[in-house]
This record gives structure tokens, sequence and C-alpha cells, in this order.
């Protein structure tokens, strides 16, 4: 990688930082498109777990305060059950499945009824949500859209929001990092110089993204939050698609 990719890099890390730091989303939806682009796979959820960890780490520190760690915990459970259950198999799905797996799941998220996802965090929830989180992240390197759906649907503020999912997502991003950094058989590789950039830069990212939220309501936070989802996952079903028909 040159030195004007690295740089070039480095902000886009800065930006979408900056984007999950104001809403706690699209950041890593963002990023992980671009990497799944310009990197094999297992190299690109490798670089895509760092700067996730460094992100959501720095931002569950600057929103301490408002973490809440019951929910957090079990998550955190049903995420390490997910892993357990992969590493069975240790699939690797190709870059098209990848990005056509980001486009639909909020689509169906949606339409799950509250019987079977309700708008309560509570352990059988949230360790029926870590689980299947954590499962969509080892096959597309996030779980964006579904882990933002149960977030917003609880009664949680948006601080509480931001803080919590933060901290759940440092353990699913550390569990795809074990994924693909050493449990599958071709194991992702990236430069120690690149990760020190991603930390850094996501940490800068999330840093600007708290001053930016300080400043919205409640109300903006959950309008626009929706809106992003929409308009990603719409991008990545057409790229999808292009890659699965030739097209790109």
């Amino acid at each position: 990688m040159s030195l004007l990719d690295a740089l070039a890099l480095s902000l886009l890390m800065v930006s979408t930082a900056c984007l999950s730091g104001v809403f706690g989303m699209a950041g890593g939806l963002i990023m992980i498109g671009v990497l799944l682009v310009v990197l094999p796979l297992p190299a690109a959820m490798v670089l895509h777990a760092v700067t996730q960890m460094a992100s959501n780490g720095w931002r569950a520190i600057l929103w301490r305060g408002h973490i809440v760690w019951p929910t957090t915990l079990w998550y955190v459970v049903g995420c390490a059950l997910a892993v357990a259950l992969w590493s069975v198999t240790l699939y690797v799905p190709d870059k098209a499945l990848a990005l056509l797996l980001l486009g639909v799941s909020p689509f169906i998220v949606r339409i799950i009824p509250e019987t079977v996802l309700p708008r309560t965090l509570g352990p059988r929830q949230m360790v029926g949500g870590g689980f299947v989180c954590q499962m969509l992240m080892l096959l597309s390197g996030v779980t964006g859209p579904l882990i933002d759906t149960l977030f917003l649907r609880s009664p949680m503020d948006r601080k509480q929001i931001i803080a919590t999912k933060a901290a759940c997502q440092v353990f699913g991003h550390g569990f795809k990092l074990v994924y693909f950094g050493a449990l599958i058989q071709e194991a992702g590789q990236v430069e120690p110089w690149l990760l020190a950039l991603a930390v850094a830069s996501s940490m800068l990212g999330a840093t600007l993204g708290k001053m930016l939220l300080e400043k919205l309501s409640e109300v903006q936070f959950r309008l626009w939050s929706n809106r992003l989802i929409n308009a990603i996952a719409a991008w990545y079903i057409g790229y999808s698609v292009a890659l699965l028909t030739g097209v790109a």
C-alpha cells in the first residue's frame, strides 16, 4: 500500500469513526464495504476488527458513565456461543455474499414482529441478539443493522445506546479478530504500521463524534440513524448484484 493510499484510508477511518461516534452506526458499514473492495476478505476482516475495536473501545471510554453493563454482558455470552458454533465449520464467504448480507439485513429485521423481537433488552433478548449478531459479523464483517435495530427500539436514551452498543461491539469485533486472524486456515495478515494507523485514526474520529452527538436531540438521532441505514443498505445491495452478475 502506497503512502497516498494509506493517508486516504486514514481519512476514511477518521470519518467513519466520527460518523459512528454520532449515530453509533454506519461507520463500520462503510468501512467494511471499502476494505472488502481493496483487500482479500480475511485481511479486510482483520483490519476492520482492529479499527472497530479502537473506535468502539475509545467511544465506550468517553461515554463510560452511560454503559448498561448487564445488557453488555448478556450480549457477550451470545457472541461467545456463536463463535464456538461457527468454529466447527470455519466458513469464509466471498465478497458478493458478504455485501449482499450487509444490504438485506436491515430490511429483514424490520419485518420481524415485536412478539419475536421485543423492545426490551433482557437476558434472553441480548443472548439471542448477541448470538445472531455475531453470526452475521462472521459472515459479513459487521452486525450494524441488526444490533442498531435492537437498541433503537429500546427505551434507552441516545447516550446509553451509543455507550452500551460500543461496549458490546468491542467484544464482537474482538471475537471476529480471533476468528479471521487465527482460527481460519488462511488467516488474514496486516502490516503492524497500518494497524497502528487504524487505531489512531479511529480514536480521533470517535472523539470528534462525541462532540457532535452532544448537539443532537433524541428525535434527530433516531431519524438520521434510520435514514443512514437505508442509504447504505441500498448501495450494498446494488454493488453485490453487480458483482454477482459480472458487471463490477
